[in-house]
């Protein structure tokens, strides 16, 4: 089965809460696969391809408003469609 439709480009930058300012539900309903360094992660919350980081959750510490504590990570990025 082949998938005629196209799919819109990836933006600089995109999150996944929906406080953010960079959040795209549009995007989102697609599945967001993001390399850094080469190696999958799954747990990411936001990206930046031009700084080069993404930002994942520390565990289960969470700040004074309930929401997990972001990491940066910083590398090569890579944002793809699953």
């Amino acid at each position: 089965m082949t998938d005629t439709t196209q799919l819109p480009p990836l933006p600089d930058r995109l999150s996944i809460n929906p406080q953010s300012r960079h959040y795209n539900p549009d995007l989102l309903q697609q599945e967001v696969g993001i390399r850094l360094n080469g190696k999958e992660h799954t747990n990411v919350e936001e990206y930046c391809i031009s700084e080069g980081w993404i930002a994942v959750a520390s565990g289960k510490a969470k700040d004074r408003k309930g929401n997990p504590l972001l990491i940066k990570l910083k590398g090569q990025v890579e944002a793809f469609y699953r």
